[in-house]
């Protein structure tokens, strides 16, 4: 597979981010790209799982939908996400021949993400709505030089310092500049934050919607019930709301239609959203402290074993002292990153300034409580390892 031997040419994590080359890019080829419906997802947390339910509410409608996603737990394919299926290698391999055929020698000044951004358009050509989620980035982000019929802002907070700013305000500038034509941003962010982003809508002329639909009982009860129903993490159901104030804007729906659709919703299919994997394992692709927060407030009632490691350009500290009060002891999880560095004795450094108790990872024992938590990285070398047993 060709696809396969461009990816495996390029490295997946970057230091820095350039939009201009990506911009330039895409005005090169643009008359040339596949048009679709576009919405982007930006933030901070939540991108993933509200994309997701997005594209599961417009497939519902009878619509033809695209997800972009990432980064993949196991392999590439799962960063696309075709009317309810993730893609075939065949699939991938024609739209990499699409996208060789147009681009010719600038195929390979494209990045690993850019790559995987231009490919998506291609994959989705025939879809009605893509659904675009953006990396690291906003306004420099490589999905962000795309026309955008919508953006959705999911919770934006600490993450990718060193890319997007040292403090909230210069992080959220950064995420909230993308916003282009019509934008959607939940109530429930910082008010510094919801300040900054009418302020921005104002100067961009753009349609900005604050979110408060699960204020509405009956809509916020047949959340609930959908939460509920499918066993989901209860975290999950912000997303939601966030989805469903995206979908009846784009679809027009009233209160009685919207309520119809979360009946007949499918269930979330992402893996490792405070995914339980048996009885006393679980598994959560986060990493950092906003999602360790909310990982403090699931398991407020028990003591887990948190198999964890992270990489060194982590605050690890900040993350762990979020997490104190649920760890009964930490098991430092080891694996091999060859393009990231791990925190190492940073990490044990850290546990020891907040007096947790740690060890080595072993096994999974039956009469503990166990959650992998770090990365998506974490996930899959865990993954990996606990299916070969």
């Amino acid at each position: 597979m060709k696809f396969k031997k461009f990816l495996n040419s390029k490295a997946i994590f970057y230091h820095k981010i350039s939009r201009f080359f990506m911009f330039a890019m895409y005005k090169k080829y643009e008359d040339y790209l596949p048009k679709v419906k576009n919405i982007q997802i930006i933030g901070t947390n939540g991108k993933g799982s509200t994309g997701r339910f997005l594209a599961l509410l417009l497939l519902e409608q009878g619509y033809k939908v695209g997800h972009y996603t990432s980064p993949h737990i196991f392999e590439f394919n799962e960063r696309f996400w075709l009317n309810g299926q993730i893609v075939s290698d065949e699939i991938l391999e024609n739209a990499h021949k699409n996208l060789e055929e147009l681009f010719l020698e600038d195929l390979d000044k494209l990045s690993y993400f850019e790559y995987a951004t231009f490919l998506s358009f291609f994959v989705f050509k025939d879809c009605d709505f893509i659904v675009l989620e953006a990396g690291v980035g906003g306004e420099y982000d490589a999905t962000s030089v795309f026309k955008r019929d919508f953006c959705i802002f999911t919770n934006i907070g600490f993450d990718h310092q060193d890319l997007l700013g040292k403090n909230l305000i210069d992080i959220a500038r950064t995420k909230l500049k993308a916003m282009s034509n019509e934008a959607l941003i939940s109530f429930k962010q910082d008010q510094s934050i919801l300040d900054l982003a009418q302020k921005i809508a104002k100067i961009k002329n753009v349609n900005l919607h604050i979110n408060f639909l699960e204020q509405n009982n009956s809509i916020y009860e047949a959340v609930q019930e959908y939460i509920q129903k499918n066993n989901l993490a209860s975290f999950l159901q912000d997303n939601l709301f966030l989805a469903l104030g995206a979908f009846l804007r784009i679809c027009n729906k009233d209160e009685k239609a919207l309520i119809y659709c979360i009946k007949h919703l499918s269930k979330l299919d992402l893996k490792g959203r405070c995914e339980r994997i048996k009885d006393n394992l679980y598994i959560d692709v986060g990493h950092n402290e906003m999602a360790a927060k909310v990982l403090v407030e699931i398991f407020k009632e028990k003591k887990v074993h948190l198999v964890y490691n992270c990489f060194l350009d982590k605050d690890s500290y900040s993350i762990l002292k979020v997490l104190k009060p649920i760890i009964k002891i930490v098991e430092i999880y080891h694996y091999e990153s060859k393009e990231r560095a791990l925190a190492g004795d940073k990490l044990i450094e850290n546990l020891e300034k907040l007096n947790i108790e740690y060890q080595n990872f072993s096994k999974i024992q039956k009469n503990n409580l166990y959650l992998v938590f770090g990365s998506f990285m974490l996930v899959e070398k865990f993954l990996r390892g606990y299916s070969e047993r």
